[in-house]
C-alpha cells in the first residue's frame, strides 16, 4: 500500500487531495500546523494527523521521526503548503513580507524535502509533488488571454517561479526519484475568497495525477489538470 504525507493538509487543496488518495487506497497522513484542525480533518478523512510547522526546523524533524518510528518510510511527498501573503501593491513590500512568503512557500519545501528524504529513499517508487502555481509561470503571466497575466502579487508569484524551478533541479539530482510541480489553477479556496471558478476537485487533478504515476512516469515536469504547461 502507497503511503503519502502531505502538508497543509487539513483544509482546501490539501484536504481534498487528502481524500482523493485514501479513496484511490493511499494509506495518508495529514500534516498540518494546527494540532486541532489537524486532527479534526485527519478525524473526518480518516487518515493519520502528523503535527508539522513547515517554517520550524524541530517541528519538520519531530514529524519525520514520527513517521519514521511508526510507519517506517513514505512513498509520496506532497509539498502543498503554502500562503499567498500580502496584499499589498509593489512599493509597499518589504523584506519581511518576502521573507514569510519564500520561508514557506519556498524555505519550507526544501525544510521537509531534506528532512523526508531519508524516509523516502526506503521506498520503491519514490515519488514527490511540489504544489506551484500558473501564477509563477513566466509564460502565463506574460500571456494576456490567460487569468494569471492579469493578477499581481510580485512575492507569491516569484515564489512559486522558485518552487518549479526547485522541481527540475530536484528532479535532476534525483533520477531514483520522481519528482514533479502541479499547478492547481484558479481554484474557489481561501486564497481568493472562494472566487475561481475551478472546485477543489478539479484544482487537485493535477497533483492527484502526479502522486499516483509509476515507475515509468514522468519527472521533472509542471502541469495541471490538461496537462503541461509552459515554464
Amino acid at each position: 500500500m502507497t503511503t503519502t504525507f502531505i502538508t497543509g493538509a487539513n483544509k482546501s487543496l490539501g484536504y481534498e487531495t487528502a481524500r482523493r488518495l485514501i479513496e484511490a487506497g493511499h494509506t495518508v497522513l495529514i500534516g498540518a500546523r494546527d494540532p486541532e484542525r489537524g486532527q479534526a480533518a485527519a478525524d473526518a478523512l480518516g487518515a493519520r494527523f502528523v503535527q508539522i510547522d513547515v517554517t520550524d526546523d524541530a517541528s519538520v524533524a519531530a514529524a519525520a521521526a514520527q513517521i519514521a518510528a511508526r510507519e517506517g518510510s513514505i512513498d509520496v511527498l506532497i509539498n502543498n503548503a503554502g500562503i499567498y501573503g500580502t496584499h499589498s501593491p509593489a512599493d509597499q513590500i518589504t523584506a519581511a513580507d518576502a521573507s514569510e512568503v519564500f520561508d514557506v512557500n519556498v524555505v519550507g519545501i526544501v525544510r521537509v524535502t531534506h528532512a523526508f528524504l531519508p524516509l523516502l529513499r526506503k521506498s520503491a517508487h519514490p515519488v514527490i509533488v511540489n504544489v506551484s502555481s500558473g501564477m509563477g509561470s513566466f509564460a502565463a503571466t506574460h500571456d494576456p488571454d490567460r487569468v494569471e497575466s492579469r493578477n499581481l502579487a510580485p512575492l507569491y508569484t516569484a515564489s512559486k517561479s522558485a518552487v518549479t524551478m526547485l522541481t527540475t533541479q530536484y528532479a535532476k539530482s534525483w533520477p531514483d526519484m520522481k519528482v514533479n510541480a502541479a499547478d492547481p489553477g484558479y481554484t474557489a479556496t481561501d486564497f481568493n475568497a472562494h472566487s475561481g471558478p475551478q472546485t477543489v476537485t478539479e484544482g487537485t487533478d493535477a497533483i492527484v495525477e502526479l502522486a499516483s504515476i509509476g515507475p515509468d512516469g514522468p519527472t521533472g515536469t509542471f502541469r495541471d489538470r490538461h496537462g503541461d504547461l509552459a515554464w
